[in-house]
């Protein structure tokens, strides 16, 4: 993919900010959605100022080579429940962060020690375009189910009463059950999702200039007004049915919380909670949780890495190198977590980011790490964020993880899947990703981007065991024999009879 905007190129400061909003509202729902969903009075906000503090991190270990932005990592999700399960109380719970994220960031660490010194060749020889190829593309294509199903859905809710039959003292009885639906369905909802879409679609393909590199930002905004409009109906009597965006979430402007992060480290270190608690089997459970998990995410991040390279046509495992990336990654969680509570990860949604508006400049990540800081203070700007509806971010996520998924796969245009050996490999990565495979060994999930990987790594293996000569023989040229012209001319004719 050309480029518009090379890795060390600097676009003018009007545009530098228009790309970092684009970066911004790219990472936003997955970074904000992780504290959402352990919820124990974490805050999106602190979420939000640790991806830019882990960026930044990563930026300085990458020596502004690499254009990736860290955001909350989904696949510690496990992991922090347990933190938080595993304390007494809940201010344990957020030292239990903390020392997560620490003992994931060490597993990074070492492993980029051992790569310092051993080098990158085993990883081309475990995990070469054959593997990595269709490993990427899962990392998009597991992601899909996510998309679709924010497309169609908006982001105001009510609280809905249903009475649910449930087995009490072995007798049936009907109970009272609440759960929250969205006010809009699912049409409208998808609606302003395919507009928010073909928006996108049509400024990149046919945009010139400005409109061409930041279709992201021009399709939220369509997406938004149009949900704004059905939202402002929705009050007339009887149109509550076509309320999709959530405005109440602007009463928190009135709470002195909502106008700074909650960090934190300002409640994981309050050392009176631990009184009388098992310290030992605490940290026993934080660090089972976490270090597992850190290999795992340690494979995704060489294949998000690779996508990248792929990209931007620069190789990064070799300069700035695996062992930078991984520093940058391992010490950027524990940074972000310091504030966030989250251990950060690489973004499919950056990469993808990249891939469409053909800007990688890392000037332009840089921004982006700065804006989610100072955004994290500005609390309308930030509600205002939280307030962009999940079918209007469907609809945008459609497009990036469809391009995750396709740049894996240009990855393998030059393997041979006419050949067996590669073919096996490709088909077992592919259906043990789109299928779902994960593993859950306790508090420790393997996901299946992870498992595809893996089983992928075995297939390779297990194709290519055979001597040297073999593979040799498999690899040699062909060589021509030298033939007199006289006997080549008949060959030719008769050829061509």
């Amino acid at each position: 993919m050309k480029m518009i905007y090379g890795v060390k190129d600097r676009p003018k400061a009007g545009q530098l900010l228009l790309f970092s909003l684009q970066q911004l509202l790219a990472i936003l729902a997955a970074t904000i959605a992780v504290p959402t969903i352990i919820q124990n009075g974490m805050s999106q906000s602190a979420a939000l100022f640790g991806a830019g503090i882990g960026t930044l991190v990563y930026l300085l270990f990458t020596k502004f080579k690499s254009p990736v932005f860290l955001g909350s990592s989904f696949a510690f999700l496990g992991s922090m429940f347990a933190a938080f399960g595993g304390a007494a109380s809940a201010s344990m719970g957020y030292f239990g962060l903390l020392l997560g994220a620490i003992f994931a960031g060490l597993v990074y660490v070492i492993i980029a020690v051992i790569v310092k010194f051993a080098g990158v060749k085993w990883i081309d020889k475990v995990m070469p375009a054959v593997v990595i190829g269709p490993t990427v593309a899962i990392i998009g294509l597991s992601l899909a189910g996510n998309a679709i199903g924010d497309l169609m859905k908006g982001s105001a809710t009510k609280t809905v009463t249903q009475m649910v039959a449930k087995i009490v003292e072995g007798a049936a009885v009907l109970v009272p059950e609440t759960s929250q639906v969205p006010y809009a369905n699912t049409y409208l909802a998808l609606l302003c999702g395919l507009v928010t879409l073909g928006v996108t679609i049509v400024c990149s393909v046919y945009g010139k200039k400005m409109m061409k590199m930041i279709p992201f930002i021009l399709g939220i905004l369509a997406g938004y007004a149009l949900a704004a409009i059905f939202t402002g109906f929705s009050y007339l009597p009887g149109a509550e049915a076509l309320r999709i965006i959530d405005f109440g979430k602007f009463a928190a402007l009135t709470t002195p919380e909502a106008w700074y992060p909650d960090f934190t480290f300002l409640h994981a270190f309050r050392f009176g909670d631990f009184k009388g608690a098992n310290i030992g089997a605490f940290v026993g459970t934080v660090a089972v949780a976490y270090i597992p998990v850190a290999f795992v995410v340690f494979a995704e991040h060489i294949a998000d890495h690779k996508n990248i390279s792929s990209i931007i046509e620069t190789e990064l495992l070799k300069d700035p190198g695996l062992s930078r990336t991984l520093l940058g990654d391992g010490v950027g969680s524990m940074a972000g977590a310091l504030f966030g509570g989250c251990p950060n990860t690489t973004y499919g949604e950056s990469v993808g980011c990249v891939a469409i508006s053909g800007n990688a400049s890392v000037a332009t990540i840089f921004v982006t790490a700065i804006m989610a800081i100072v955004s994290s203070f500005i609390a309308p700007f930030v509600l205002f964020l939280a307030t962009i509806p999940s079918c209007v971010m469907g609809g945008v996520c459609v497009a990036l993880y469809g391009f995750i998924a396709v740049s894996g796969l240009k990855m393998i245009q030059k393997v041979d899947l006419g050949d067996n050996r590669n073919l096996f490999v490709v088909s077992v990565i592919l259906i043990a990703g789109v299928g779902g495979m994960s593993l859950s060994f306790g508090k420790v999930t393997i996901t299946s981007v992870a498992c595809a990987l893996i089983l992928g790594i075995l297939a390779n293996l297990l194709v290519n065991i055979k001597n040297k000569k073999s593979d040799a023989a498999l690899t040699a040229p062909v060589v021509t024999p030298e033939i007199a012209p006289e006997q080549a001319k008949e060959e030719s004719s008769d050829e061509t009879v």
